[in-house]
């Protein structure tokens, strides 16, 4: 089979198509042929050797979290699935020992991990982390859930929001930006969000973003909203932690996935303790999450954006375009 290896820590020029041995299932999993891979900033992460996770040492490394295609074969105890079903999977890697997978939820696992390996024409993946995709549900809209729109559901979760809440989206035009906007809209919340693009604005507001602002300038962002805001959604770390901060409402929640503007906050601890307000760490979600988020789909309440598709000789464009900001939802590769 071939698959997309990242075979040098550069960007982008490191990504080449190389051949690999056909995966054969081992007890309790089970082989997919991958019709469609999304990409996410993790992964770009990896490729530009900005992760802990992968070094020198592990090159070729293929990476790829978030699978759907059709079962292939299962391996020995294998259950739930079988050759020829539809499925996406649920890219958590838990130990199933520690206290949080005890008691949940699981993206708690004292041991988390995440899959790699899609980014291939096939492949090896536990069977009872494939989610069925019921019929109307695609490929490649169900291999867009997984990484961007688990974690925004998660992080709504954690914030506690209830139909009608204001929600403060930084960064409205990136895979959990554009996720969260879409959430907000199918459950009842009034989303505000920010891109410094109009047109990447307008096209988050053809899916669901109720208020733009264009600005990437914290302080003209601040001016710019007029109330405070129920919960933030805040994926982008750096300068919009604080900014974050400052629009909540008292006894409001900020959730925080991820660092892409830089990896150290600021806070004001005189406001977060006299305002009541909380600032929480999330990870991914859960596969009940996925679960409910393929329902979703399947009921039509919304569908993923996915921007482009790539086919897997063209891998590395795929990241290039990710690099440069110029896409608005996913981009997703079809092996």
């Amino acid at each position: 089979m071939q698959a997309a290896a990242f075979t040098d820590l550069v960007g982008p020029d490191g990504v080449r198509v190389v051949d690999r041995p056909d995966p054969e299932p081992e007890r309790g999993e089970a082989v997919v042929d991958v019709e469609a891979c999304s990409i996410n900033r993790h992964d770009l992460w990896i490729l530009e050797g900005d992760s802990a996770m992968v070094d020198a040492d592990d090159l070729p490394f293929v990476s790829g979290l978030d699978v759907a295609g059709t079962v292939s074969a299962v391996g020995p105890d294998a259950t739930g699935v079988e050759p020829g079903d539809r499925v996406v999977l649920c890219p958590n890697e838990t130990c199933g020992r520690c206290r949080f997978c005890r008691d949940g939820p699981e993206n708690l696992c004292e041991n988390f991990s995440l899959y790699h390996g899609g980014l291939a024409e096939r492949a090896r993946v536990s069977a009872d982390r494939l989610v069925a995709l019921p019929d109307g549900v695609d490929a490649a809209t169900a291999a867009a859930l997984p990484t961007a729109y688990m974690t925004a559901y998660r992080m709504l979760q954690r914030a506690a929001v209830e139909a009608g809440d204001r929600v403060f989206v930084p960064g409205a035009t990136g895979g959990v930006g554009v996720a969260t906007v879409q959430l907000c809209d199918a459950l009842g919340l009034e989303s505000v969000g920010t891109s410094r693009s109009p047109a990447k604005l307008d096209r988050v507001r053809d899916v669901g973003l109720d208020r733009g602002i264009e600005s990437a300038d914290t302080d003209e962002i601040e001016a710019a909203i007029d109330e405070p805001v129920d919960a933030v959604v805040n994926h982008l770390g750096g300068e919009y932690s604080k900014l974050g901060q400052s629009v909540l409402r008292r006894g409001g929640t900020m959730v925080v996935c991820g660092r892409t503007a830089g990896g150290t906050s600021e806070f004001d601890v005189a406001d977060l303790f006299l305002g009541h307000k909380r600032i929480v760490g999330s990870t991914m979600g859960t596969q009940p999450d996925l679960q409910r988020l393929v329902e979703l789909v399947a009921d039509g309440a919304f569908s993923p954006l996915v921007n482009e598709t790539y086919p897997l000789a063209e891998t590395g464009a795929a990241f290039a375009a990710m690099a440069e900001r110029e896409s608005v939802g996913k981009l997703v590769v079809a092996p």
